[in-house]
């Protein structure tokens, strides 16, 4: 790992790691707009090419979803604004069918907008950004709230801090491994 992947939930009740603020000092916060967010960032050995195209690839949901989840895609358009996706995240017995659509798309990152789900909101911000040639941090921004009863309950539970920040260590760790893949083949193409 590289020391740089961090998280941070603010979310009442939930452990929180420390929040900087612009002059670095730890920050309190619990909300935004008055919803519970989730923050992740890590950094890659990519180009920010190389992170775009990882993303727009229509396979990148099955590759990031860690086990032992499973994803079924029923329709995946490739991403462009205004762009949909349906699938079902099986979570043991338990099917979260999901339909996203896709805003802000550009070169530097999406949103995925739950337009139904499980939730009763979530917007997924994915925001790449350069460091160098060959450097590039990965920031995912979560902003959601909670139905009321028993998907209520299940949301909870699987979109706690804990869960959430398993989640993002394991996608950080495959996006790391397939990026250098790709990278390390590109470079020997080159050759």
């Amino acid at each position: 790992m590289y020391g740089t992947d961090r998280a941070v939930s603010r979310n009442p009740g939930q452990w929180e790691a420390p929040r900087r603020t612009p002059l670095g000092f730890p920050g309190a916060g619990a909300y935004d707009h008055g919803m519970p967010v989730f923050d992740y960032a890590f950094v890659v050995d990519a180009p920010l090419e190389a992170v775009r195209d990882f993303h727009r690839d229509t396979s990148a949901l099955k590759i990031l979803t860690p086990p032992p989840t499973i994803v079924r895609i029923h329709d995946v358009e490739p991403l462009a604004e205004g762009s949909v996706s349906r699938f079902t995240l099986w979570v043991g017995p338990l099917p979260l069918r999901w339909k996203a659509v896709h805003r802000g798309v550009t070169d530097r990152g999406f949103t995925d907008v739950q337009a139904s789900g499980p939730a009763a909101k979530w917007e997924h911000t994915h925001s790449f950004v350069p460091l160098s040639d060959g450097r590039t941090e990965i920031r995912e921004h979560i902003e959601y709230e909670h139905k009321r009863g028993p998907w209520g309950l299940v949301t909870r539970l699987l979109f706690s801090w804990p869960n959430l920040q398993m989640m993002f260590a394991y996608r950080a760790w495959i996006t790391r491994r397939c990026l250098a893949r790709l990278t390390s083949s590109s470079a020997a193409r080159g050759r």
